[in-house]
């Protein structure tokens, strides 16, 4: 799908940058954005996992989907918080690896956004792990926004 930004959304402040950035370039082009908020669900053990008593399935994916319905509100109130109730921002929540999903999002689009956290002083200086990975491989241009700790 042409006319497309496809940025990764989390509750950090580097990717409010990052979504900041990717609307005023979707403005500035007259696309679309959209912000894709990648979740994993990992079940807690319990005696189920040594195989002592029966998994209450129907438990887990409450869990799971409570989980997921967490994951969905985080990310509208982000985009919500960060760039108001902007008719141009679709959000999309996707369950797996983020770069993964991120990549696969990106199919089509014409750019992808993502942010960049940083984890020290030596750190700061490199690409982060999600940011690295979609670098290498993403079918689009990916711009990488740095964000100030100070930010919003």
């Amino acid at each position: 799908m042409a006319g497309r930004i496809v940025v990764g959304v989390d509750d950090s402040e580097h990717a409010a940058a990052a979504l900041r950035w990717a609307v005023a370039e979707a403005e500035l082009r007259d696309v679309t954005v959209e912000a894709i908020h990648v979740w994993n669900y990992v079940p807690t053990p319990s005696p189920a996992d040594a195989g002592l008593v029966p998994l209450a399935w129907s438990d887990d994916m409450g869990i799971r989907d409570a989980t997921r319905d967490a994951a969905e509100r985080m990310a509208h109130d982000l985009v919500e918080r960060v760039v108001g109730r902007n008719g141009r921002v679709h959000v999309s929540i996707v369950e797996g690896d983020p770069a993964l999903a991120l990549v696969d999002a990106a199919e089509g689009a014409d750019l992808l956004v993502v942010g960049n956290r940083g984890r020290g002083s030596i750190a700061q200086a490199l690409l982060g792990s999600t940011s690295a990975k979609v670098s290498d491989v993403a079918p689009c241009p990916v711009v990488v926004v740095r964000a100030h700790a100070t930010e919003p």
